[in-house]
């Protein structure tokens, strides 16, 4: 099933009927050509030119995301094993199922936010950001880097527009979505974890300690 084909929508009657008897009501959907896609719905709750509620929240349990570098590379020309304090820094931003990430400060954000705390008086942030360093040790001719894995968590919900002029032929529009983005450490037992990594030198990187600024040196480069 397409998203297309997820969007429902609703017309003023049927949204009045709907709030007199305390229950959602939809109706058929539009025509194919009158349906707007779900990218078209969220722009439109972004922008504020569609009046968006993100209903009926519901949290996923939290996971370790994958991990990944998050320093630079640390090589070592020497003969002889290496350690070296290094500096890191990661900020995971938050994305969404119906396309793309949720813009820190944006509109979305906001009214995410404003849903979940009401809904279970938990505090979703779209961006978690840690910086620190840590000591890489690296055997001669291999190359290490510190990775981080961030705990995450989904939260899946359904979004409601509602337009004081019809648009696409309806004042009500609904699109289920499923937002994942940063948990805090320890949310539901998970921690994000920081550790080190390394590997042997590749055919080119070798290179690099045959000669030069770097033979018998130990060095880094960006990642």
């Amino acid at each position: 099933m397409t998203m297309n084909h997820a969007l429902r929508c609703g017309s003023r009657t049927l949204a009045l009927t709907a709030t007199a008897l305390g229950v959602i009501a939809t109706a058929v959907p539009a025509a194919a050509e009158e349906q707007p896609t779900a990218e078209q719905i969220m722009a439109d709750c972004a922008s504020g030119e569609g009046k968006c509620s993100f209903n009926s929240p519901e949290l996923g349990k939290a996971y370790l995301g994958e991990p990944r570098q998050v320093s630079e590379l640390l090589f070592n020309c020497t003969d002889s094993p290496a350690s070296q304090s290094m500096s890191w820094a990661d900020t995971v931003g938050s994305s969404h199922s119906v396309g793309g990430s949720v813009t820190v400060g944006g509109g979305i954000e906001g009214i995410i936010s404003a849903s979940v705390t009401a809904t279970y008086n938990y505090t979703w942030q779209s961006s978690h950001t840690e910086t620190s360093s840590f000591t890489v040790s690296v055997k001669p001719g291999e190359v290490g880097w510190i990775s981080r894995a961030q705990v995450m968590r989904q939260i899946s919900g359904t979004w409601q527009t509602h337009y004081d002029d019809p648009k696409w032929g309806h004042y009500y529009w609904f699109v289920p979505d499923t937002v994942t983005g940063p948990a805090p450490n320890g949310t539901d037992g998970k921690h994000s974890a920081v550790v080190v990594k390394s590997r042997k030198m590749t055919a080119d990187e070798k290179k690099l300690c045959e000669g030069g600024s770097t033979e018998n040196k130990v060095f880094t480069r960006n990642r």
